[in-house]
């Protein structure tokens, strides 16, 4: 009887492990799916635009009406935001989520279903705005039909994280999960409010607000919006994967969850910033600027953290090709909180408000931050799935120095021609006439616009190196199928 039930308890474990296995490669392949879509729209975003920088300069490249600016922008900004983003979040939020729960998905099934429709989901809207369907509101486009996509999504997305935390083995919640929590719950908020729409057909609706609270609550959903994608998620990469990529803990966990609730709470009162000296009443305006200019503490507390954890040991810098990116993508961070809540001061928001200054505001922390730090944990994530090292360090390196010299090109080339612009449309005579007209301001912006095309197609041709890289990297090695030892590998990671 003993050895009999020793001989039922080891083939018990063995069956166990290959459920375990077999669960683990079945989540791998999920978020190598998601890793790969998003490298798929972020190369589609990208094309579309370098075709918008060129069109700037060239304005015969309007060529027909789905290529007119104000389609192509909608598509670009649209497809970026939720095609490579929220894939990019997908895929390495399922990834920590079984990490740090010691827990496979709990719903699979459900996770590669929202694969596919998620894929579905992003062509429709593309061909949608190429079509002109568009509510024109900021991030918020997408016609009625497409936001009940969205919002299904988003719960089958929701439901595997409270699902996955409802059953984890790890009862200590480490910052990366709050931030993802933080995500689901404030994305749901913020985009099912500000969305709510009186729908007149198929292709067309009108927002269920009007006037100044219209606009309130279309940029309390456009900056949290901001936050939800940009900063929680993104986050929650950067704590775990940064710990991970340099075998080094993270310098305060305490000081982490601070920041993390001090940032949760700072980052509802500020949408407004947005609108800072137009009709929305001046309280608003000033809560929104006073909130702006506390997110700096609770934004640099992260900046502090990940720096304090390279301590002593930033030869990594040189020595580990991953830490490059996280360092970079974490200081890009901390400039932007710096520079986004200082926009919000009325004597700036008023010489600086649209001109170019706010795109390279926007772009430092879409190409510096959140691209650095998704394409990094990429990489991280994509070796230990498929069991085998990155395919080329070499061309890991070259793909952060094109985008780095691309990035800065870039943003600082749009810094400048903003400062530039705005002086030339409050220049003015002894008399008080205006010193410039508005054509001047735009023939003196070609140069600028110039730059950021060249600083555009060296950042197109890093992410296009990422791309072959990552791709290599999630191949199989040849002659094999996915191992146990790769799919333990995995799991222990």
């Amino acid at each position: 009887m003993v050895n009999g039930s020793a001989k039922m308890y080891t083939v018990g474990n063995i069956v166990q492990r290959e459920m375990r296995m077999t669960n683990g490669a079945r989540s791998d392949s999920i978020v190598r799916g998601f890793a790969l879509s998003s490298v798929f729209w972020l190369l589609v975003g990208l094309v579309v635009g370098l075709w918008l920088a060129a069109e700037m300069i060239y304005p015969a490249l309007n060529l027909a009406p789905w290529l007119a600016f104000g389609r192509l922008r909608v598509v670009h900004t649209n497809g970026l935001t939720f095609g490579f983003t929220l894939a990019g979040i997908f895929a390495c939020s399922f990834y920590i989520l079984e990490k740090l729960t010691r827990t496979p998905l709990a719903f699979p099934g459900l996770a590669k279903a929202q694969l596919w429709l998620f894929n579905i989901a992003i062509a429709l809207a593309a061909l949608s705005l190429f079509a002109g369907m568009n509510t024109s509101r900021e991030y918020a486009e997408l016609e009625w039909p497409l936001d009940i996509v969205v919002v299904v999504l988003w719960v089958m997305f929701a439901v595997n994280v409270m699902g996955t935390l409802v059953k984890r083995r790890e009862k200590q919640m480490y910052v990366s999960l709050w931030f993802l929590i933080a995500c689901v719950v404030t994305v749901a908020v913020v985009y099912i409010l500000n969305n709510l729409a009186i729908p007149v057909s198929l292709t067309k609706s009108y927002s269920a607000y009007a006037g100044g609270n219209d606009a309130n609550v279309q940029w309390w959903f456009g900056h949290n919006a901001g936050a939800s994608v940009f900063t929680f998620p993104i986050l929650a990469m950067f704590y775990y994967f940064l710990p991970k990529s340099t075998g080094l803990p993270i310098y305060s966990h305490r000081l982490s969850i601070i920041a993390f609730w001090s940032l949760v709470f700072g980052y509802l009162w500020t949408g407004a910033h947005h609108l800072m000296l137009t009709p929305v009443p001046e309280w608003i305006q000033t809560v929104a600027l006073a909130f702006s200019m506390f997110l700096i503490a609770p934004s640099w507390a992260s900046v502090i953290n990940g720096f304090y954890t390279m301590s002593g040991n930033w030869d990594k810098m040189k020595s580990n090709y991953l830490v490059k990116f996280f360092i970079l993508g974490i200081t890009f961070y901390g400039l932007q909180t710096i520079q986004g809540p200082t926009q919000a001061i009325r004597a700036l928001s008023g010489f600086l408000h649209y001109t170019e200054y706010i795109p390279g505001h926007v772009h430092m922390g879409t190409m510096g931050w959140v691209t650095m730090i998704i394409t990094a944990s990429m990489y991280f994530m994509m070796a230990r799935i498929s069991g085998r090292e990155i395919h080329s360090v070499k061309l890991a390196n070259v793909h952060f120095w094109l985008i780095l010299v691309g990035q800065l090109l870039f943003t600082v080339t749009l810094w400048i021609a903003g400062i530039v612009q705005g002086a030339m449309w409050k220049a003015t005579n002894p008399d008080g006439s205006l010193m410039y007209t508005f054509l001047d301001s735009v023939a003196a912006m070609y140069p600028f616009w110039t730059v950021r095309l060249v600083g555009g197609l060296l950042y197109f041709a890093g992410i296009a190196v990422f791309a072959y890289n990552l791709y290599m990297t999630s191949r199989s090695k040849p002659g094999t199928k996915w191992s146990a030892a790769a799919a333990a590998k995995s799991q222990a990671a």
